[in-house]
């Protein structure tokens, strides 16, 4: 390979996911691009089953691209994605999850955005839930973000001031990524049964800080797998809680008038959820009510440290 010809670089970091791995790994190396242009560096986060068996037959399947696999032992995805993006040789780092099917021209639509677009500072695209079995009744629109729905625009634009990528589906030029020393560890995202989120929010807040420019783009799209079985409430609390919890790791670090103004914040945005579900229920969609609810009842948990 040479290293030259190389334009991105994809990480996923991965853990207990070997059921799906393949298939996102397969993904990128259908992509519609020379396989010389990009490389894949897959990251495992001490996985308990059988991951680091199912990479390396997949690479011994696909030597004809450029797929890596190693190892972080420290648990966290923050700290995954550093370690990836530390060995990555492209100007372009692409972050995708283990669990998310890029679509054909994935690659392709990025690299040519960047190269169209030199003012970019970051980039996000559309993240597509699929259900398997089925989508719950219960699901909705507010709640859906929590198993990593993003659909922020029908058109490319720039991010408002307090809108950003989502982790599964976000790109950045590989010298800001080092400009702002990558993602915090002090928000490693999911460690163990503890979740500790905000890390892309974080991320992309310190590059808009410096005057990066945050694009997205609608036709930049993964498919993210979801079970429905896995739904369960404790696993909706870790979801939920993990972002609470991570919003007061970030706002003390900016100040007590910061996290003082994230608690109204909550407060009010747990009245609005109230409304929300008045409303489904109205609309005869009771089944939606408590989940939009018990959403922002679980993040004011995790932000008042519960």
């Amino acid at each position: 390979m040479n290293q030259s010809k190389l334009e991105i670089s994809v990480v996923i970091c991965t853990y207990n996911r070997a059921l799906y791995l393949p298939a996102a790994l397969e993904s990128l190396y259908n992509q519609n691009i020379n396989k010389d242009c990009f490389e894949v560096i897959v990251v495992n986060n001490n996985s308990s089953d059988d991951t680091e068996t199912v990479c390396n037959h997949f690479i011994s399947l696909h030597r004809d691209a450029h797929f890596i696999y190693l190892n972080e032992p420290n648990q966290g995805a923050s700290f995954a994605r550093n370690t990836g993006a530390a060995i990555a040789q492209s100007p372009l780092l692409c972050f995708m999850d283990d669990d998310a099917i890029a679509y054909p021209d994935y690659l392709s639509l990025i690299i040519h955005f960047f190269k169209s677009n030199p003012d970019t500072g970051g980039l996000g695209g559309r993240i597509v839930p699929k259900y398997i079995p089925s989508e719950p009744v219960w699901m909705s629109h507010f709640v859906s973000s929590l198993v990593g729905n993003f659909d922020y625009s029908k058109e490319i634009c720039e991010f408002s001031p307090n809108k950003y990528p989502l982790e599964s589906n976000m790109i950045v030029k590989r010298e800001d990524f080092h400009l702002v020393n990558g993602f915090n560890t002090a928000l490693p995202g999911v460690k163990g049964t503890l979740r500790i989120g905000g890390e892309g929010k974080e991320f992309f807040l310190k590059l808009k800080a410096l005057g990066k420019t945050i694009y997205y783009h609608p036709g930049i799209i993964v498919d993210h797998i979801v079970e429905t079985k896995k739904l369960t409430p404790e696993y909706m609390y870790r979801v939920a809680s993990g972002i609470g919890r991570g919003e007061k790791v970030r706002t003390q670090t900016l100040g007590t008038s910061a996290y003082l103004s994230k608690i109204i914040e909550y407060f009010f945005k747990l009245g609005a959820a109230v409304i929300l579900g008045l409303g489904y229920i109205l609309q005869g969609r009771p089944a939606k009510t408590m989940p939009v609810i018990q959403f922002r009842i679980d993040a004011l948990k995790g932000l008042l440290g519960y």
